[in-house]
């Protein structure tokens, strides 16, 4: 999904909790139904334009001032998400124990996909590479620094980090101790 798209998810999320909402009001003064806010708030659905005017007024605010909060990245190398900034799930159904944090929602016309575990060892050398494939990175432990071209992007336990793979990359463990990372590959026909 487009990220200025999932921009407008988080900002309708923002605006109900400030303006201490619930999903269900939202829903009810916009006509639709809560699963759809939920949806479109964890970045899961995109509203059409009409269903988004609707939920716009019945967040009670203007459209010129929802719209200032919502960002379109261009030009950017990489997503890198701290643990800090990850988005709460709020299911529409409700259970006790249960919590869901989005790491990270991409669209992509996936051709191939591929899971791997990477461990970086402390002083592990390698030079920049460069894969047929966009990449997600979850830090599961420690900390590395990727160079993805001539950026440097510093990743912790609990960040996750996504990139054009085309692009040369690396990382390097400059800390102690290993770094554990959840890889993801997704081959596309439109890399």
């Amino acid at each position: 999904m487009n990220d200025f798209l999932i921009g407008i998810g988080k900002r309708i999320k923002t605006i109900r909790k400030k303006q201490k909402l619930t999903i269900s009001q939202v829903a009810a003064n916009a006509g639709v139904s809560n699963g759809l806010i939920s949806r479109v708030e964890n970045g899961r659905t995109i509203p059409s334009l009409p269903v988004l005017l609707e939920v716009i007024g019945a967040l009670e605010i203007d459209p010129s001032t929802f719209f200032e909060g919502v960002e379109k990245r261009t030009n950017e190398k990489f997503i890198h998400v701290k643990k800090e900034n990850l988005q709460l799930i709020e299911k529409e159904v409700e259970a006790e124990g249960f919590t869901y944090f989005q790491i990270f929602g991409k669209s992509l016309n996936a051709v191939g996909f591929e899971a791997v575990l990477l461990n970086v060892s402390p002083g592990s050398k390698r030079e920049k590479v460069i894969t047929d494939a966009w990449e997600f990175k979850y830090v599961i432990k420690g900390e590395c620094t990727y160079l993805i071209d001539d950026t440097e992007v510093t990743v912790s336990e609990g960040d996750s980090l996504y990139f054009n793979g085309r692009l040369p990359h690396v990382p390097e463990n400059r800390s102690k101790e290993d770094c554990l990372m959840l890889v993801f590959y997704f081959y596309s026909e439109n890399n």
